[in-house]
């Protein structure tokens, strides 16, 4: 019997496979708990329908994300922070207050997450932060880190 997977099966397959499977196998344990569907024209239809969507909704995701990165990188973040002699600072600069920085200077909010800071800032300067918006779109984020009057 041909069955349509609904979601990942660990010894099967991925969500929107086509597997052939044991008749018992399929009527026992795939169907009742609804892990699959049987592989009928309507079902197959339905699961082309489903995967055009899908293949669209990750271009407008690729494209928010494209939208995203001209606007971060644009113009720099200035983070105002007390600093002592020589340029260092007490404590460090993390991605929150780079989150919050790109939230209160531009109106939108960069995920702290997404920032991929090697190392925790700890000196005055300009800094470049790649920012993972989506897996095929990187921006390059510029923090000028200043000191607070």
């Amino acid at each position: 019997m041909e069955i349509i997977l609904l979601e990942d099966v660990k010894s099967l397959g991925k969500k929107g496979q086509i597997v052939k499977i044991n008749d018992g196998y399929a009527r026992n344990y795939v169907l009742p708990k609804k892990l699959g569907v049987e592989a009928t024209t309507k079902n197959l239809n339905d699961l082309k329908l489903q995967q055009a969507n899908e293949v669209k909704r990750q271009q407008e995701i690729k494209k928010e994300a494209e939208e995203l990165k001209t606007k971060i990188e644009e113009k720099p973040v200035t983070v105002a922070i007390k600093a002592g002699e020589g340029g260092r600072i007490f404590g460090s600069v993390s991605t929150k207050e780079i989150s919050t920085a790109t939230l209160a200077q531009f109106g939108f909010e960069v995920d702290k997450k997404k920032m991929q800071l090697s190392d925790p800032i700890k000196a005055l300067g300009n800094y470049i932060i790649p920012v993972k918006l989506h897996k095929e779109v990187t921006a390059e984020l510029t923090v000028r880190v200043v000191e607070a009057k």
